[in-house]
Formats: C-alpha cells, structure tokens, sequence
C-alpha cells in the first residue's frame, strides 16, 4: 500500500507542478495595457449579445463561432482584457498537465514530469497563453483527445475520444488532422483489427459532426486569401518554435529527440512515449504545408496543438539516456547489484528538472520581450489614446482601411463625440466585423465638404507599400492622396493616426480614373488587417517589419516606431497593379 501511494503521490506531482509553472508563466505581465488587433475582435465580438453573433457567423468567423459564444458568457463576468486572456493561461496551465499525464502514462512519472516542464516553459505555449484567441483553448482539447487516445487503446472506452475530439475540432476545424496522427500512432504499434474499427467509428463521428462548419466555412473562404504557400524557411520556423527558440536549447533538444526515436516502436500493441509523440508534432503541421502549397492554409498557430507532441519525444530521448546511466555498475569485487538506487533515481530526475531550468533562464529574454505591447503588431489602447488627445469633439474621422475601426469598437470612449465619416451601419447591427461603410459616390461627396479629417490608417497602406481591392477603400485613398495633405502623426506599431488638411485653394472634385500608386520597387501584398470581413489572424511571432508588405530595410530586430516610410507628400509616378485574387 505504501508503494501504491508513493506511486499516486509521484505521478500528482508529475502533473501537478508543469500546470502550475505554466500558469504562473501565463499570469505574468497578463496585463499589457491594451489589445491588439485579433484579441480587440474577441472582445468586441463577445460582448455582442447570441442573436448578433449568430448573425455575424453567417457572413465571416463562422470557424471561431463556438469560441466567440464562449467569450461571451466569460466577459459577461467582467468586459476587460485581463478576464478576456485568462481562459487561455488557464488552457495553457491544464495542456502543460496533460502532457505531463501523457508522459507518465506511456513511460513514468519523470518523464511526464520533464515532458509538461518543456511544455511549460516553450516560448510559443508561453505567447498563447497570453492571447485572447481560441489556439490554446484547441491545445488543451487536442492534448486531452491524445490522452484518451492512449487510455481507449490500453482498454478504456472510445466514446470519450470521439466527443473530446469532436467539441476540439469545432473550435477549430484544423484539429480534424489530429485523428491522422493517431493513425500513424496506431501503425507505429502495430495495433489489431478491432483497435482500428474502434478508432475509425470515433474519428469518423467526430469528423461527421464537423460537416456543417466544413460547409460553412468554404463559403468564406476569402479570408484565408491573403496567405502564401509555407516554405522550408516555414518548417525551420516551426521546428525551432517546437524545440526551442534559443540555440543552445534547440541543440539539445534535437539531439534528446533524435535519442528518443530508437524507442518509438515497442512491443504489438503497444504505444510508445516517442510513437505518440512524434506524429502528433509532425502530421498535422506536414499535412497542412502539403496542402498548403496547392491551397494555401498553413499558419502556425492553426496547428499550435501539434506542440505537445515535441516535449513527449525530447523526454523520452531524456529518459533514454537516463536509463544508460542507470545501468548497475559492478562494485569493487566485480559483483554487478540489481536495481538500482533510490538515490540515483532521484538524482536523474532532479537532474532532468535543473536542465529544464537551465533552457528556461536562456528563452527567458524571450519570454520578457513577448510581454511588450510593441511586439504585436499593433496596440489599439495605444491607438485610442492618441485619438483621445488629439481628435476633438464633432471633428470627422476615416479609418483607412474600415479594419482600423477596431480601435474605436474596442475603446469607443476614446472616440466618443467624434464623426465616423465613412459609417453608415455599426458593426453589431449590420452583422459585420467593422460596420457597413457609404459607397464610393457618397464618400466623396461627404469628403468634398471637408477642410480637415483625422485618418486612423495602416501606415503601409498611405506609404503606398500594397492596394486595397475595394472600391471604398480605394476611394478613400484617392481621394487623401489628391485633395489633402498631411500635416502630423502619432505611429503606434503599424497603424497611425494621422491629420489631413486640404490645402487653401485645392478643388474637391476629383480627377477620373485617378489612383495614387506606390513605389515601382514595392511588391503589393494583402496585410492580415487589410482582408475583408477578416478577424486578422496576424501571425504573432513574425515581427510587424518582418511582413510582407513592411517598409524597405526595416529588419526583424527594429523597433517599430523606428521603421522608415515615405514620405506624406510622395507621390510616385508608376501606379502599381492590384494583388492576385486569392485561392482557396
């Protein structure tokens, strides 16, 4: 009975202290002091009441449909950014757990131990966890299917497998790869007959169920046109996201990986710490870039839960190589002991815990710099406060392009008693994302009437650096670019907030055909906030001057208000073509 409860006692703390290092990681710096662009559309989002965001669902976001109705019972709580990001520190916290179950279900309790540690303090579970979107909460219902994978294959029940897996996927359809990664698993344990029936009738149901959000959300699939097909770059990308940012790190981590691969596969029918973990970290993200070169979908956040598959394999490297240390050396008469101390034992597992520590103080920068406003690629409480000192009551506002309007939905007292020029239905009542904007006619019309406007805008949009497709967007442009001038600006990120006045004697009326280019040497590309109707799912970890897009010779390592851009008054002389429709 002792031995029982050490046992428990062991595999409790296994568990219990990466969920607790992983939350208190996710707490920290919880509170930037404002939101940026993705997590400003789960707030204002949520705090639509159920009928306005069933509507929205219909026309765009139909894929986080079950998460916004989540975020909406949450923030009726409380309306802030804090309550906003802790389901997903608290997600974060239980997939950290989970790991560790798994670890010491298909090995021991220290190799669950140091495998939920390395979850714990990998950087890219330490970003999710502090963003107000769904990809941590799909982690934790990703990990937890893994884990009841592992116990229907060992003889428990596979309804619980199939209902896990089919709630996960409809928080986000790209978990539907996870069952393909179980397959692999399942081929990798030589698994019987029965096994596999028994697998395919709960992957297929949980793949059934998905359908109507398969269906829907191909009818939206202009959103995802602004992405580009993943590169090996990509891979590289994501494997060091995987195994550890920092150098000294991701070295080790490799070599401990490729240790643990000679104990992938095990007896028949058995699942092998290294054999779960494995195709978890590497089929899905391999299946999405495959697909993506034809049809381009990959981003990495969408397969964010393929990372607990990664700590699981460098673990079982770690345990390898524990268990040669381990071996019973002879004593001095040449007599070879059985078994080994419980004192080396120990030594090896607090070993184990030390190295993770040490990987820990060496991502740690990285970990501090995250934490920065500046990091995303915008800050719309920064954005709100500019407009707060600067635009004064009754005075007009454009937001170019409508996206930038999140600023004023997230933090609307900073534009209270100001104009919406462009607005003609808000965002809640027309159903939309940004609101329903005056056509182009009418636009100009009310542009005509005015000597000065304050302009919320991409800052790579008025540098000319890409073209919006849309007629209204176009308009606004045209018409700032011809009929004004700007005079001062305050960037925060990539958005500023700018004044235009029309010079004495300039003329309203516009030119036909008229269009403001940009630079003959700019490549035009579609920004995550210029989509239409899209949440602007930027990807986080890239640096905002590292995009596409971004300004001429700004590297990955300048801070954002350092960034050079034309200049107000530049006027090139070669209009450049409009972007590619894009493919789904």
């Amino acid at each position: 009975m002792p031995g029982r409860s050490r046992e428990r006692l062991a595999r409790a703390a296994a568990v219990g202290v990466p969920a607790l290092v992983m939350a208190a990681l996710g707490l920290w710096g919880l509170d930037r002091g404002g939101m940026w662009r993705d997590e400003a559309v789960s707030f204002q989002v949520g705090r639509r009441t159920v009928p306005q965001i069933w509507r929205l669902l219909h026309d765009v976001d139909a894929v986080h449909g079950m998460y916004y109705l989540f975020v909406h019972a949450v923030l009726a709580v409380h309306p802030g950014e804090v309550v906003l990001r802790l389901p997903s520190v608290c997600a974060a916290a239980v997939t950290a757990g989970l790991v560790a179950a798994l670890g010491c279900r298909l090995a021991r309790p220290r190799v669950g131990l140091w495998a939920g540690l390395l979850y714990a303090v990998a950087p890219m579970a330490g970003h999710y966890a502090q963003e107000g979107r769904s990809y941590a909460l799909v982690a934790a219902g990703a990990t937890c299917a893994t884990l009841l994978f592992v116990r229907a294959v060992q003889g428990g029940s596979w309804w619980p497998y199939g209902v896990v897996l089919g709630l996960t996927c409809w928080l986000h359809e790209f978990a539907v790869l996870l069952p393909l990664a179980h397959a692999v698993s399942l081929a990798l344990a030589r698994a019987g007959a029965r096994t596999w029936r028994r697998f395919g009738g709960a992957a297929g149901a949980a793949g059934l169920a998905l359908l109507p959000m398969v269906l829907v959300s191909r009818g939206q699939a202009a959103q995802v046109a602004w992405l580009r097909p993943p590169t090996a770059e990509t891979a590289g990308g994501l494997l060091r996201g995987f195994l550890g940012p920092a150098d000294e790190v991701y070295w080790v981590c490799a070599a401990l990986a490729l240790f643990g691969l000679a104990g992938m596969v095990g007896r028949r029918g058995e699942l092998t710490c290294a054999g779960v973990g494995l195709p978890v970290a590497v089929v899905p993200p391999a299946l999405l870039m495959l697909v993506s070169q034809v049809s381009p979908l990959y981003v990495d956040r969408y397969v964010l839960y393929a990372l607990s598959g990664a700590p699981l394999v460098v673990a079982a490297g770690a345990e390898r190589l524990a268990g040669v240390l381990e071996r019973p050396r002879p004593d001095r008469h040449g007599t070879v002991l059985p078994g080994v101390p419980a004192a080396r034992l120990r030594v090896l597992t607090l070993a184990g815990v030390l190295a993770v520590g040490l990987s820990l103080l060496h991502q740690f920068p990285l970990l501090q710099q995250d934490r920065d406003p500046a990091r995303r690629p915008d800050d719309l409480a920064a954005v709100s406060r500019v407009a707060a000192r600067e635009v004064g009551p009754g005075e007009p506002v454009l937001f170019l392009p409508a996206q930038t309007r999140n600023a004023a939905l997230t933090y609307p007292r900073a534009f209270r008693g100001t104009r919406d020029l462009a607005l003609v239905a808000g965002a809640a009542r027309s159903g939309t994302l940004y609101g329903r904007e005056a056509g182009p006619g009418e636009l100009r019309r009310r542009l005509a009437r005015l000597d000065r406007v304050w302009v919320v805008a991409d800052r790579r949009l008025l540098a000319g650096r890409w073209i919006p497709r849309d007629p209204t967007e176009r308009t606004k442009l045209t018409v700032l670019w011809q009929q004004f001038t700007g005079e001062r600006e305050s960037d925060r990120g990539l958005l500023t907030v700018r004044l235009y006045v029309r010079p004495l004697g300039a003329h309203p009326g516009t030119p036909a055909g008229a269009w403001p280019g940009a630079p003959v040497d700019a490549r035009p590309g579609t920004p995550a906030d210029a989509r239409p109707g899209s949440a602007a799912d930027v990807d986080p970890s890239t640096p905002a001057d590292a995009r596409p897009g971004s300004a001429v010779g700004s590297g990955p390592g300048t801070p954002a208000g350092a960034r050079p851009r034309a200049p107000v008054s530049a006027r090139p002389r070669t209009p450049p073509r409009p972007p590619r429709p894009g493919r789904w």
